[in-house]
């Protein structure tokens, strides 16, 4: 208390009176430099410090981190990069102007240059001439208006295969068009999801889903393969249709190219909604109802790079549902056709995947099995009857297709829903092939391909070869179109196992007097009678469905079969 230098007053009265003091002498800092602080202090403010007086800005400058200066270097260094670039661009310029003036070189000469040092890996340099005396120098016609010629320097080895958009180019210069859209519409996709749900989900998929993919129901067993129904791509395509019908309603008239998938239940949904399906007349898509302004959806196989073009040209709304496994494949034969090679193609000729992976390629042929790709092998190796092979693959070559001429560099591409073990067989049989024909070391310049097999079609053959395994499996039971592929093959794979299949394209070809209505592996429509036993027998049946089917038609015919046998007890 005696050092205290007033002992009548508490300690702490000491410390705010020198804080009272210190402030003063601050504020007399910021006052006698009135002008000179406020400068500073938003000069520090600026560059993102906190500093509100002049004695902490002063400390700061002195005290600055690293990292600041730093900071202040970097951009001074910057604004020097950027100053010394507008010096050579104004450089050069000059240099130019004065080169063009001393040479009285005219454009055309200048354009002869740049080509020559394009030539010489060079950049890509673009004239774009402004009204017709400037077009006149370079040799073009006037520009009509609002619009301006381009004039691309390119070496002359380039020049034929700009010149001709490819047909990936064409593909993409039509999606770029304000009228195309392949994303959907936010706007109704939460009500189109909820449609989705109720249309095509089932609480007895779901419950088997939880309880190891089996159902029993007094005699009856269900097993139900582990990978089944609809794949990602198809119940994109499916909601993207009905995103779009919600969003244009019935102010617009909607089209559809072809079935939107190959599902019969799905396809009847689209007609109840309003959706036409563009007719076929001899074979022959018929678009003459499509009218400007109209929409128009294309499936999820896609649609042909002619159909494309027609409607851009008629000025369609075009919604663009195609698998982008699919669009993979359109793809891969851009490459082959870049580096020319014909693309052979392991699927369907007149399947309508295949159709439009083939109006993307230059030159293809297309083989529908491994006999049909052995024979191609056997072709290219020994040469045959040049006749008899164009009558055997008379609708599934390109025009003017010559075996003699465009099967020297191949590369192998497919229909997303073949089987993956036979397109990667065919694939190293061609290899070897053009090994044995070209040998080992040329084999990459006439032979390549890429993995474009869809991962959900090879998923389910491998869980129908899963379930073949347990032996109590009685037959199988196949939901899916009739005209599905992957549905297809998926029937295949129990039968050349001696396990008895029926593929069924609906619920109601199981029929109540104990009988199926089912499609053969041979493409035949039959009915069986008797097909469940009666007298009390078990029975264990093996259930799936193709890439197409919802959950709710695979219940609707686990339904019926329990019907049919409760009918017989």
């Amino acid at each position: 208390p005696n050092s205290h230098p007033h002992p009548r007053q508490p300690r702490h009265h000491h410390h705010q009176q020198q804080q009272h003091e210190h402030h003063e002498q601050k504020t007399f800092y910021c006052e006698g430099g009135a002008s000179a602080g406020r400068r500073k202090r938003e000069k520090w403010r600026q560059r993102g410090l906190a500093c509100r007086t002049l004695e902490t800005m002063m400390q700061s400058r002195r005290t600055a981190s690293p990292l600041l200066r730093r900071r202040a270097r970097r951009g001074n260094l910057g604004r020097l990069h950027l100053l010394s670039i507008l010096l050579v661009a104004v450089f050069v310029a000059v240099s130019l102007a004065a080169f063009c003036s001393e040479r009285n070189t005219s454009a055309k000469n200048v354009l002869s240059t740049l080509h020559s040092v394009h030539a010489r890996g060079g950049a890509r340099v673009i004239f774009r001439p402004e009204g017709p005396a400037a077009a006149r120098e370079f040799g073009l016609s006037a520009p009509r208006k609002g619009r301006h010629h381009k004039l691309v320097a390119r070496s002359s080895s380039t020049t034929e295969e700009t010149d001709k958009q490819s047909k990936r180019e064409q593909l993409k210069e039509i999606k770029r068009g304000k009228d195309f859209n392949r994303i959907g519409f936010k706007t109704t996709r939460p009500a189109a999801e909820k449609e989705m749900f109720d249309e095509f989900q089932s609480d007895v998929i779901k419950n088997m889903r939880e309880n190891s993919y089996t159902l029993q129901e007094g005699d009856l067993t269900f097993r139900l393969a582990q990978d089944f129904g609809f794949c990602w791509g198809v119940e994109r395509a499916v909601q993207m249709a009905i995103e779009a019908k919600m969003h244009f309603g019935e102010d617009r008239r909607m089209h559809i190219t072809n079935e939107i998938i190959h599902n019969p239940g799905v396809n009847d949904k689209m007609k109840e909604m309003g959706v036409e399906f563009v007719p076929v007349v001899d074979g022959v898509k018929d678009f003459s109802q499509v009218q400007k302004d109209d929409v128009v959806i294309l499936p999820a196989f896609g649609a042909t790079l002619e159909e494309m073009k027609m409607l851009t040209d008629r000025g369609v709304q075009i919604v663009d549902t195609t698998c982008p496994w699919v669009s993979k494949v359109w793809n891969s034969v851009d490459a082959h056709t870049k580096a020319g090679h014909t693309s052979i193609i392991h699927g369907t000729w007149s399947h309508e995947e295949t159709v439009a992976t083939a109006s993307f390629a230059e030159e293809y042929i297309i083989v529908k099995n491994m006999q049909e790709a052995e024979y191609v092998a056997n072709y290219i190796l020994n040469g045959g009857d040049k006749a008899e092979f164009m009558e055997k693959f008379k609708n599934a070559v390109s025009k003017g297709f010559d075996p003699d001429k465009h099967l020297s560099k191949v590369g192998l591409a497919n229909q997303t829903t073949m089987y993956k073990r036979e397109t990667r067989a065919i694939g190293q049989m061609l290899q070897k092939t053009m090994m044995q024909k070209f040998g080992p070391d040329k084999v990459n310049e006439h032979y390549m391909e890429f993995d474009t097999i869809c991962d959900a079609t090879q998923e389910r053959q491998d869980a129908i070869h899963e379930l073949i395994e347990d032996k109590s499996i009685d037959f199988f039971i196949v939901v899916g179109g009739w005209d599905s592929s992957n549905t297809r093959h998926l029937v295949e794979i129990p039968h050349v196992e001696g396990i008895p299949a029926y593929h069924i394209d609906r619920a109601e070809r199981l029929r109540p007097d104990n009988s199926v209505e089912y499609r053969t592996v041979d493409g035949e429509i039959k009915v069986l009678e008797n097909l469940l036993p009666r007298n009390g027998e078990k029975v264990t049946i093996g259930i799936t469905s193709g890439a197409s089917t919802p959950d709710s038609y695979v219940a609707d015919a686990m339904n019926r079969l329990k019907l049919m046998k409760s009918s017989l007890a």
